[in-house]
C-alpha cells in the first residue's frame, strides 16, 4: 500500500473485459513525507477520487483483486482516500 496524488484523468475508448465503466486517473506516488517517489503511473479508481486528493493505492495482485470481477489486468488500484498523514 502506497500514498499518491491524483493529477487527472486517462480516456479509454476501448477497455478489456471486466473494466468496462471503469475509471482511470494519472497518479504520482509519494513518500510518507508527500514527497514524489518514482514515475507517474495510471491506476484504477474505486472511489471516486478527484484530481488533486491524496489517495492511497495497493498494486500488482491487489490491485487486481479490488475491482469486481477479479483478476483484471490492472497495476494499480485507488481503494481510499487519506484526511491525514502523521509520520
Amino acid at each position: 500500500m502506497y500514498l499518491g496524488r491524483v493529477l487527472g484523468t486517462v480516456v479509454c475508448e476501448r477497455k478489456y473485459e471486466g473494466l468496462e465503466g471503469a475509471r482511470f486517473l494519472v497518479v504520482q506516488p509519494l513518500t510518507h513525507e508527500q514527497k514524489p517517489s518514482g514515475p507517474v503511473e495510471v491506476a484504477v479508481d474505486t472511489v471516486s477520487a478527484r484530481r488533486g486528493d491524496l489517495v492511497y493505492l495497493v498494486g500488482s495482485r491487489e490491485a487486481a483483486l479490488a475491482l469486481d470481477p477479479t483478476f483484471v489486468p490492472v497495476d494499480a488500484a485507488i481503494v481510499g482516500h487519506v484526511d491525514a498523514v502523521d509520520a
